[in-house]
């Protein structure tokens, strides 16, 4: 194999394979990305054997062959090299190494042969439609902050995308939860998702999955079985195998009967729980809500670093309530709105608070309170 890449185009493909790449893992083949040269263009692909990606780059080949190696050391020499180097990479399957010319820069890398690369059983979509990627984005970065990190309750590590019926009929809907807080974020329905079965997609590929959504505009094709999912653009095909578990029915927790509307500013809210937060001991890092006619005080009573408050014009009128929060919740949600205002349901200082972007029923947050 021997062919010439630009050294950007070679950088991208080989930052999004060495992402993938488990960095500690017993079987060597894994920490490599595998090569493969034909035509007119080179593919990289990577695998942790839960994920796989496979990024397509335009090159002049003139050999065609395939080859594995290192994909972390790959990336490194990359991403040392000059901008608009031209990088030549050559394998030779007699000394088994692969080099990587650029100007005068020249290295020699081990390789590993390309049989021994596991790849992905294709296996049967049940589902294929198209959709953009910044519905994608929006479904999965306004969720992702709640995917829970406890790993005993492994059908909580990922986002829940399914389809439900929203207000004006059937949505593709993406949820996430930890128990603490969660995350209902809905989208109009694409043509042909109407069967998706519904799928946790996990926490690692969520984070590799937002690397493919950056071009608004850019159509990404979605397909979905019971076991696996797999997005793809026309360069980037990411594969992932889905949670095998059974998501909770997140509808119990959304409270439908909170009465008591806070109307805030949620730039100027996110700021002041931040500022407040400031003196508020880290582990329990709570924050107390009272809230009186179009006044709100935030503050945090930290016994060994002291106590912090503000005050915020805000619209409420309703009876007096006081209510506490973890610090880092409320800013996560709040975070999330792209309006100008958030609004806030609260029902009583014990029961969980709705948050929604205001009027926009399309992303709702739950947050539940806790004793300050």
């Amino acid at each position: 194999m021997k062919i010439s890449i630009e050294r950007g185009t070679l950088l991208k493909a080989v930052a999004q394979a060495q992402s993938v790449v488990e960095r500690r893992n017993t079987i060597p083949i894994l920490a490599n990305v595998l090569i493969e040269a034909e035509g007119d263009s080179v593919q990289f692909r990577a695998t942790d054997l839960d994920i796989e990606v496979v990024d397509k780059a335009p090159a002049q080949v003139e050999r065609a062959g395939a080859t594995t190696v290192a994909a972390t050391t790959l990336h490194e020499i990359v991403r040392k090299l000059p901008d608009g180097a031209l990088v030549t990479l050559s394998a030779d399957a007699a000394t088994g190494r692969l080099t990587v010319e650029a100007g005068r820069s020249n290295f020699s890398l081990a390789t590993l042969p390309r049989e021994d690369f596991p790849v992905m059983a294709s296996s049967e979509y049940h589902s294929n439609f198209a959709a953009k990627a910044a519905v994608l984005r929006r479904l999965f970065d306004k969720s992702k902050f709640a995917i829970s990190t406890e790993e005993t309750r492994y059908y909580l590590n990922g986002v829940y995308l399914h389809v439900s019926s929203g207000d004006g009929g059937k949505v593709l809907r993406a949820v996430a939860t930890d128990g603490h807080r969660l995350a209902r974020i809905d989208a109009e329905l694409p043509l042909g998702a109407e069967d998706m079965p519904g799928v946790i997609v996990p926490r690692k590929t969520v984070g590799e999955l937002r690397k493919l959504l950056d071009d608004d505009d850019m159509d990404i094709a979605v397909s979905v079985s019971e076991t696996k999912v797999r997005f793809a653009t026309p360069n980037i095909t990411l594969t992932s195998k889905v949670i095998d578990g059974t998501f909770p029915d997140y509808t119990r927790v959304i409270p439908a009967g909170n009465t008591r509307r806070l109307e805030v500013d949620a730039a100027e809210f996110a700021q002041a729980v931040d500022r407040v937060a400031t003196v508020s001991s880290e582990r329990s890092r709570a924050v107390k809500l009272q809230l009186e006619e179009d006044r709100l005080i935030l503050s945090v009573n930290a016994p060994d670093s002291g106590a912090a408050e503000e005050e915020l014009a805000v619209a409420y009128n309703d009876e007096r309530l006081e209510i506490g929060f973890n610090a880092k919740y409320l800013l996560e949600i709040a975070n999330q709105v792209d309006r100008e205002n958030a609004v806030f349901m609260f029902n009583s200082s014990g029961d969980p608070t709705l948050m929604r972007e205001g009027n926009d029923e399309s992303a709702v947050y739950v947050v539940m309170p806790m004793r300050v």
